[in-house]
């Protein structure tokens, strides 16, 4: 089926006649605003509650298209250890990317179990654009830590 000129023509003289195309809800170049100064407001972020996992037994760095990940194997002191993260912190060095290996201990004792059994892995992604400057990354535990290097 075509659309007849007709018809075409009308609805176009429609749509510029709804108070002007330029400010109309219609043009999709008005859908947003454009930006603004903002105030920014700085909160203090609470410090992390979660303890560093008492040891890191394993690490490594994975390359995917986009970037890498790296993925790191904690070993806690019993069973029931939870919400792990690898989280990024401030490093001397601009070429060093260091994450700690933190993780909460469980609500309540439990067995101790096998080291096998009490293994928690965590991992984060890191992209293309981020590695350009990283020589070496760290994973921090509260005994040891690990690290790659290119």
């Amino acid at each position: 089926m075509r659309l007849s000129p007709a018809i075409a023509l009308a609805g176009l003289i429609l749509v510029t006649a709804c108070g002007g195309f330029g400010t109309s809800k219609l043009n999709p170049l008005n859908w947003f605003k454009r930006a603004a100064p903002e105030a920014i407001e700085f909160v203090q972020r609470p410090v992390d509650a979660r303890a560093l996992v008492p040891q890191v037994s394993d690490m490594k760095v994975e390359a995917y298209p986009g970037g890498a990940i790296v993925r790191a194997t904690g070993v806690p002191p019993s069973q029931g250890w939870w919400n792990a993260e690898l989280v990024k912190i401030e490093s001397e060095d601009a070429g060093v990317l260091v994450y700690e290996f933190r993780i909460f201990p469980p609500p309540t004792p439990r067995p101790a179990g096998t080291p096998f059994s009490r293994q928690v892995t965590v991992a984060t992604s890191v992209s293309d654009i981020a590695l350009d400057s990283i020589s070496k990354i760290v994973v921090q535990g509260e005994t040891n830590a690990l690290s790659s290097r290119r």
